[in-house]
């Protein structure tokens, strides 16, 4: 079985581009409006930073088989069942024949505020995952096969986002991996550790800095954790789903 690939680097360049623009236009209109929002803030509210990433997932979804499969994107869909909560909005839920294919969760960190934003963005990754898994375990999406299930993170490439991290642990010592580690490499374990624990068919972060509004540069931080095994993990279990259910 092929897979198709859809050219993702050009497209995810093109929704690097598109995070960026999008962050920009909204920090303009906002203060020529005369009501910025404090730092970053203005950027961050305006909400759909990430739909250039939900277009190259759908294309991967649409040409491995899968074209004619319930696709949702509007915020009313998006709601799944959970075991702790009643229920969790995701960015995009791909259903087939009423079984649940895919859940995604597309998240972004720009500076400054990388310390307190990483804990939310870890915390917020395992609850969610956490609740999934344990709905799922109690039936709460009917006897199905286990869905894709992905998080997809982009982080500015910062000197903020590089630089070596002291933490405090008075009582214990922390694991050695996170001794000095930046912003960017507890992601990228963060990331590895979603996976290994099976808690994320597939974690994935990328970095990318504020230049790249014009040239749509971005990095993968580590094979395990980089874009292609994203877009190829989805690609297989697409077309897998696709024979299943044929």
């Amino acid at each position: 079985m092929t897979l198709d690939l859809v050219n993702y680097e050009q497209k995810a360049q093109v929704a690097v581009k598109s995070f960026w623009g999008a962050r920009k236009a909204a920090i303009d209109r906002q203060a020529a409006a005369g009501n910025a929002d404090q730092g970053e803030r203005s950027g961050v509210t305006a909400g759909k930073n990430m739909d250039a990433f939900l277009d190259l997932i759908l294309d991967v979804i649409k040409a491995n088989g899968l074209a004619h499969a319930d696709i949702h994107q509007s915020k009313a869909t998006l709601s799944l069942p959970g075991f702790f909560r009643p229920t969790k909005l995701w960015d995009l839920l791909i259903l087939h024949k009423g079984q649940l294919i895919a859940a995604i969760e597309l998240k972004s960190q720009v500076g400054p505020s990388f310390g307190n934003n990483f804990n939310n963005r870890t915390e917020e990754a395992l609850g969610t995952a956490l609740d999934l898994w344990t709905a799922y375990r109690e039936g709460a999406f009917g006897e199905q096969p286990r869905p894709f299930v992905g998080w997809l993170m982009m982080v500015e490439d910062a000197p903020e986002s590089n630089s070596p991290v002291r933490d405090r642990s008075p009582h214990f010592s922390i694991f050695p991996e996170f001794q000095g580690a930046s912003y960017l490499r507890r992601y990228d374990l963060l990331c590895q550790k979603l996976m290994k624990e099976q808690l994320y068919t597939t974690a994935t972060v990328l970095s990318t800095p504020r230049s790249a509004v014009d040239s749509g540069e971005y990095a993968d931080l580590s094979s395990m954790t980089g874009l292609k095994t994203f877009v190829t993990s989805l690609a297989g279990h697409i077309a897998a789903e696709s024979a299943r259910l044929s």
